[in-house]
């Protein structure tokens, strides 16, 4: 018999953010495998006894690596157990959800996918700000400030990148900071462009320092290394 996977995505920490379909889900689960930023309170909504097998990265950590990972949901699920694949953010927003569904297609496993609020929603929330805004921040674009290296991405649209009419969300940004804001501002946007750098969103130590693209940096390096932390850059990230 073989198992049934549930991608499910658990908000950026706090879990009233948790969809009822997620807690629905981790409530059948026989096995939760959690991203580190899944674990604490969150795992209180899983069913009793249920494994709970942590498989979490984070930067400059021992983390298991990817294929490990998969090769560990495919074990599982092929056992016959509703397993739950419990990620940070929305799964589907770099959250490397597409290796581990082409391992358990492979495999033969049938999985679902359950959305979730994604850490770029939840920043602008605790800012009290929206993403879009009439004429001046059109468009919302998100990017992972880190490659497979750790460094910031190859073969950006650099034009794209620095368009000061749209919301600019930047995943895992912290230490490529610099060079992404002097790439920025090299390709026209404007050093007093406002940016906003949310940490541990929706935990009860969050913290938002808004600055300037121009000051990014030092904001970043002044900020303590404690939690995960997403910049959001543009017209909207200046407050209200």
């Amino acid at each position: 018999m073989t198992g049934f996977v549930s991608f499910v995505s658990s908000g950026p920490g706090d879990p009233d953010l948790l969809t009822l379909a997620a807690v629905k889900r981790l409530q059948m689960a026989d096995a939760v495998l959690f991203d580190d930023l899944s674990s604490g309170p969150i795992l209180e909504h899983a069913k009793a006894g249920a494994d709970l097998v942590g498989v979490g990265k984070r930067a400059g950590r021992a983390s298991p690596k990817q294929d490990h990972v998969s090769r560990l949901l495919v074990e599982y699920a092929s056992t016959g157990q509703h397993v739950v694949r419990l990620k940070s953010g929305d799964a589907g927003i770099f959250g490397r959800l597409e290796e581990e569904v082409t391992a358990l297609r492979a495999a033969g496993i049938k999985y679902e996918i359950i959305p979730g609020v994604t850490a770029a929603s939840a920043a602008a929330a605790a800012a009290g700000i929206p993403l879009t805004r009439r004429l001046t921040a059109r468009r919302v674009q998100f990017l992972t400030g880190a490659d497979v290296t750790g460094g910031l991405p190859q073969g950006l649209n650099w034009a794209a990148l620095a368009d000061a009419q749209a919301t600019t969300v930047v995943y895992m940004g912290k230490r490529t900071s610099a060079v992404l804001a002097e790439q920025l501002q090299a390709h026209g946007l404007a050093a007093d462009t406002p940016i906003l750098l949310a940490k541990n969103i929706s935990k009860p130590d969050q913290t938002l320092t808004r600055g300037t693209l121009g000051t990014l940096a030092q904001i970043v390096e002044a900020a303590p290394d404690d939690g995960p932390a997403l910049i959001l850059i543009g017209p909207l990230a200046e407050g209200t």
